[in-house]
C-alpha cells in the first residue's frame, strides 16, 4: 500500500468528494458543494495510491498573518491506522511553517488524534482588535474559530483546538 502526497489538482476534486461525502453522514465532516471544493483546491493536499485513486486530504486555510486552520483532513477507510493521517497533518503542517505561520487551528471531533501532534483545547486565541478584522469574514470555518452562535447548529460536540508552531517544526 503506497501512497504519494502532493498538491491538489483541480481533477482531483471529485476524488476529494467522493472521499469526504460518506464522513458527511455521520457528521464527522461538514458536506460541501463541488464548486466549494473547486474554489480551495489550492489550499489541499492529496494522498493518491499508486492507480492515482485520492485515498486522504486535507486543507490549510490561511486566516490571518499567523493562523490558518486545518479543514477536511480525511482518510479512506480502507487505509485507517496506517499512518496516513499523520503524514497528511505533518504535511500540512510543514506547510504552514512554510508560510510563515505560528499557530494553526482545528475544529475537531478527533480530539485524541490532534493531542497526540501537538494541539491543546483553546480558549480565546486572538486579540480584540483582530476578533473584530476577523467578524467582517463571510467563511464559516472563521466563525466557528470565533465560536460565534450562528454556527453553533453546525459544530455541537466539535472541540475547537490549536496548536503554536515553532522551530522544530
Amino acid at each position: 500500500m503506497t501512497f504519494t502526497i502532493r498538491a491538489a489538482l483541480p481533477a482531483d476534486v471529485r476524488g476529494i468528494n467522493a472521499l469526504v461525502e460518506p464522513m458527511t453522514h455521520t457528521g464527522i465532516l461538514l458536506g460541501k458543494d463541488l464548486v466549494s471544493y473547486y474554489e480551495a483546491v489550492q489550499e489541499f493536499l492529496v494522498a493518491v495510491d499508486e492507480n492515482g485513486a485520492v485515498v486522504g486530504c486535507g486543507a490549510l486555510h490561511v486566516m490571518w498573518e499567523d493562523l490558518a486552520e486545518v479543514r477536511t483532513l480525511a482518510v479512506h477507510e480502507s487505509r485507517r491506522g496506517t499512518g496516513l493521517g499523520h503524514r497528511m497533518l505533518t504535511a500540512l503542517l510543514e506547510r504552514a511553517v512554510q508560510l510563515g505561520l505560528s499557530r494553526v487551528f482545528c475544529l475537531t471531533f478527533e480530539v485524541e488524534f490532534f493531542s497526540r501532534h501537538g494541539f491543546e483545547v483553546m480558549d480565546d486565541a486572538v486579540d480584540p482588535e483582530v476578533y473584530n478584522q476577523l467578524l467582517r469574514s463571510p467563511d464559516e470555518g472563521i466563525a466557528e474559530f470565533l465560536d460565534l452562535a450562528r454556527v453553533k447548529p453546525n459544530t455541537l460536540g466539535n472541540t475547537r483546538m490549536i496548536r503554536a508552531l515553532g522551530p522544530q517544526d
